[in-house]
């Protein structure tokens, strides 16, 4: 048996050191991923033999006679030096960024999720609680002021505030003040401290500002410096120069008024000042009253404004709308800012269908929604005698590509309709409703013109009649 055979107890070549599983495998899932990214790696072993120490082992033991017996071993101790090396070629390199996680008194923020809070505040005495509460503000809008900021008054109150005295006692505590002493006293027309200069300008700058120079003739330069300042305002308003000017002196110029006194140029710029119109009345119309007339077909009633009246009850709205249809000389309703929902709205739109008088309907300012809308609308084309209608301004703003291209393929339709009041978003839907309304207007135009010139006719005929 070899020394090596005796150190480890079997053959030299399990004796023989043999490299890890764990180098092995790293080397091969570097080799893979090397391989990858189109990379080569050299591997070389080195084993070496270093020869050790020897040393004896003496062990003593009795045989069956009772003598001691002395046992003498040599064994020599024998270091193998394996060296291996890896040289590694890559094309590509690649970087890893270790995050370090957030850390709270050299702890990480994970190991607090576990900690009873409550049962550390329990621990605390009402001063510590105190003074951590002046340490954290929470971030509560709910809270107030009060108690969100760290400052506490720990005085009495006085009683209710009283805005005149503390304003009173702030003004007596600035006059009570001592100023401060100043270090160098005030003495007029000395400059004290650091006087600024300003920096030299470039040349360039000043020769540039030296060549624009406008020529404009020995008349217009003696007119310019003989002129008094309120001609170079009339003047400036003329040329559109709103900036050297208010709004005042420029309409004073425009109007030909006369500039207000103190505004030259060196004037103070003032605000101009509001002009005060007195509040409409209130509509006084008799709903009740005007409703019977509606009904007993009074022809006196040619328009009836119920504008702003925001009291009149639905069944008041519906006993109008039902009178309608029978009325005959009605032309003009207006029902502006009265509360109008869909409800009452429908109703109106079966009283437009029926009606043989009205011209002129205006329901802006309610609560008609987009659908019912295109209902009234809708409606008009069965009324052929309604020439403007208006129901802008209602809950919904916008009425959408949908209701709005109903709303033009209705008004299309529509051979009696002039105005519509109604804010059209698209482009496409604006322009066909306002080319069909010109139509309209044309046509209307051109009838009323040969109405008139068969009349012209007509009457010169008969007087050429007479004269024979």
């Amino acid at each position: 048996m070899s020394d090596i055979e005796d150190v480890f107890g079997g053959s030299a070549e399990e004796a023989k050191p043999k490299p890890d599983a764990d180098v092995d495998a790293a080397a091969e899932a570097n080799a893979n991923a090397d391989a990858e990214s189109k990379s080569s790696v050299v591997t070389e072993r080195t084993e070496e033999v270093i020869p050790g120490e020897t040393e004896k082992m003496i062990t003593e033991t009795i045989d069956e006679d009772g003598d001691v017996v002395e046992e003498t071993t040599e064994v020599t101790r024998k270091t193998v030096k394996r060296t291996m090396k890896i040289t590694e070629t890559s094309a590509t390199t690649k970087t890893t960024t270790l995050t370090t996680p957030a850390k709270l008194y050299g702890k990480d923020l994970s190991e607090y999720d576990d900690v009873d809070v409550e049962s550390l505040l329990a621990q605390l005495s009402p001063e510590e609680i105190t003074i951590l509460a002046k340490e954290v503000d929470p971030d509560d809008n709910f809270l107030p002021p009060d108690q969100r900021c760290s400052y506490e008054c720990s005085k009495d109150a006085t009683g209710p505030l009283n805005r005149k005295q503390l304003i009173e006692h702030i003004n007596k505590q600035a006059i009570e003040t001592p100023d401060e002493p100043e270090f160098e006293p005030y003495v007029q027309g000395k400059v004290r401290g650091k006087k600024w200069v300003p920096p030299p300008r470039d040349a360039r700058e000043i020769e540039a500002e030296e060549q624009i120079a406008i020529d404009m003739g020995d008349e217009y330069e003696h007119a310019l410096n003989d002129a008094t300042q309120e001609e170079i305002i009339d003047l400036a308003a003329i040329l559109g120069f709103h900036s050297m000017m208010n709004q005042d002196q420029y309409h004073a110029s425009l109007l030909n008024k006369g500039q207000p006194v103190g505004m030259g140029w060196d004037g103070i710029t003032k605000s101009t000042q509001q002009k005060l119109f007195p509040m409409d009345p209130p509509n006084a119309t008799d709903v009740e009253e005007s409703i019977k007339r509606v009904k007993d077909d009074d022809s006196k009633l040619v328009d009836l404004n119920l504008n702003n009246i925001k009291n009149i009850s639905d069944e008041k709205l519906e006993q109008l709308f039902a009178a309608l249809p029978q009325n005959e000389h009605l032309e003009v309703l207006s029902l502006t800012n009265v509360g109008l929902t869909d409800k009452t709205a429908l109703l109106l739109a079966e009283a437009i269908e029926k009606s043989k008088t009205l011209r002129v309907l205006n329901v802006e300012t309610n609560f008609i929604s987009p659908p019912v809308i295109v209902k009234l609308v809708q409606a008009l084309l069965k009324c052929h005698t309604i020439e403007e209608f208006r129901a802008s301004n209602q809950r919904s703003a916008v009425l959408g590509n949908k209701i709005e291209m109903e709303i033009t393929d209705l008004v299309e339709k529509n051979p009696s309709l002039l105005r519509l009041g109604l804010h059209l978003e698209f482009n496409d839907a604006r322009h066909r409703v306002a080319a069909h309304l010109q139509r309209n207007i044309d046509r209307i135009r051109k009838d009323l013109e040969l109405r008139l010139q068969f009349r012209f006719f007509n009457n010169l005929h008969r007087k050429s009649t007479r004269i024979q």
